[in-house]
């Protein structure tokens, strides 16, 4: 039973590469992030505790770095994502990176980061808030991953969930309208407020 399961869901994620091996490490069960990150982040908070921050001076600083995630994440989103070089290579690179994903939006095995991609980036984003913040960098960094983490599981509900909530509507309404009316609008997928500032809020059509 339990085979049969995997090869459903593997015949519903197309492969690739030719590669078995890299088309392993191009998926990734969904669970995975928060048992990778959770820990990262309460260990960030926990060392900017001792670093001698306070309750307040934590929750402050936290929520500066989630609100850069949400300008990373908007950025990410338009300018590496949705980039579309004009050589083979460059296309190849872009079906890899986003392009798969808006072919096959609902593949449960590539709606959240695989940690071959991941990790580094949160490694390179660290070591940034540490160059520039010094001891704030672990409580920034804290709310910074929590904020990928909201951003990843938000991604993964709207694509296989209905919210009930009319904040979870729009959000879904939005990431659909991203996919499937005009990608150029709806950056944005755990926050539309980059949208508004950008002005590539998702626009319903005319009737």
């Amino acid at each position: 039973m339990e085979a049969h399961e995997r090869t459903e869901r593997l015949a519903a994620s197309p492969p690739l590469f030719k590669s078995e091996f890299l088309n392993f490490f191009s998926r990734v069960h969904p669970a995975i992030p928060a048992i990778i990150f959770i820990p990262v982040v309460i260990a960030a908070e926990w060392i900017g505790a001792t670093k001698g921050w306070n309750v307040w001076q934590l929750i402050l600083i936290s929520l500066g770095g989630l609100a850069f995630w949400t300008l990373t994440e908007y950025w990410l989103h338009r300018l590496v994502f949705h980039w579309e070089p004009d050589n083979a290579f460059g296309r190849r690179m872009h079906f890899i990176i986003h392009g798969i994903h808006h072919d096959h939006p609902n593949d449960k095995l590539r709606l959240v980061m695989p940690p071959s991609v991941s990790i580094p980036l949160a490694a390179l984003f660290f070591l940034g808030f540490l160059a520039v913040l010094g001891d704030a960098a672990y409580p920034a960094f804290g709310g910074f991953m929590f904020g990928y983490l909201v951003y990843d599981y938000t991604h993964y509900y709207v694509h296989h969930f209905v919210p009930k909530s009319k904040a979870g509507k729009k959000l879904r309404e939005a990431h659909m309208r991203h996919h499937f009316q005009d990608h150029r609008y709806g950056y944005g997928v755990s926050s539309p407020l980059w949208d508004v500032v950008f002005h590539t809020l998702p626009k319903k059509r005319s009737q």
